[in-house]
């Protein structure tokens, strides 16, 4: 397996390489960002995070444990001594995949696993690669159907945690609009059902790639503002509110990229709400 620094930089010239060929990546990132009150210039470094983020994933999934810090791990210890059970939130922020596995590795010994979603490959082989590459230890990665929300119910009852990415278009009648910097952007309800049907602990995770592959460093805080409000609007807001301020402390880290602001799609199945 190639060295983390290596797949970076491998990962840099990838990002660079598909802002420069795709005009319509190009101005969607140009758009989201200003929409955010960043400059090019400001932000310019998610091109090349964007591209590290897709050459680390082999590493992180079939690879040894990579080097990393937590902080903020107080707010975790605080959820878990009061029995709640915690739903982790982070955007496509940093190295996202590897919020979960930190925290899988700190407390999942102690507390039980950390129950993730994951949105099934169309190709039957790289579907079974990829729910066993997400089994990591201390992890249960289960689909964005019925089953898979339920199992994420219970894992939360029984004072566990999940972990979901709430700024992932959700399919058609699965979410709801609500202003995303200042834009309505239609937005997933399952953290905010989540969250109020088990009484979870709602906790913001980023984690942020450390320069030279040198391992990440991996931040938990608590919901600003908490608790979640009870009006499910109002929820959805706090939820999107929060986002925002995991991005502004690390807007090159941030995919800019991601079609945010699309009308999601038409599909069948069961209520999901993303990945993470």
């Amino acid at each position: 397996m190639f060295p983390l620094w290596l797949l970076h930089g491998l990962g840099a010239a990838m990002g660079w390489l598909a802002f420069l060929a795709s005009p319509i990546y190009r101005g969607r990132f140009r758009a989201n960002a200003a929409l955010a009150g960043y400059r090019f210039g400001e932000v310019r470094g998610a091109v090349a995070h964007a591209g590290r983020m897709v050459a680390e994933l082999p590493r992180l999934w079939l690879g040894a444990p990579l080097p990393y810090r937590i902080e903020g791990g107080a707010c975790v210890e605080a959820a878990y001594a009061q029995g709640r059970g915690i739903l982790y939130l982070t955007p496509h922020l940093g190295c996202f995949e590897f919020s979960a596995q930190a925290a899988a590795q700190r407390w999942s010994a102690e507390h039980g696993p950390i129950t993730v979603l994951y949105r099934p490959a169309r190709q039957p082989w790289l579907a079974k690669v990829m729910e066993t590459a997400r089994n990591r230890p201390g992890m249960l990665a289960v689909p964005t159907n019925l089953s898979g929300v339920r199992q994420m119910i219970k894992a939360l009852r029984r004072g566990e945690a999940v972990g979901l990415l709430p700024d992932q278009v959700p399919p058609h009648g699965q979410g709801q609009w609500s202003p995303f910097f200042g834009k309505d952007a239609y937005t997933m309800t399952l953290a905010v059902r989540l969250a109020h049907q088990t009484g979870a602990a709602v906790v913001l995770a980023r984690c942020e790639r450390l320069s030279w592959g040198r391992g990440y460093v991996v931040h938990f805080e608590p919901l600003p503002a908490a608790p979640l409000a009870q009006d499910a609007d109002a929820a959805l807001l706090q939820i999107n509110q929060a986002m925002e301020h995991l991005i502004r402390q690390s807007p090159d880290q941030y995919l800019w990229g991601y079609g945010r602001y699309k009308e999601p799609r038409v599909e069948a199945a069961a209520p999901a709400g993303g990945a993470a």
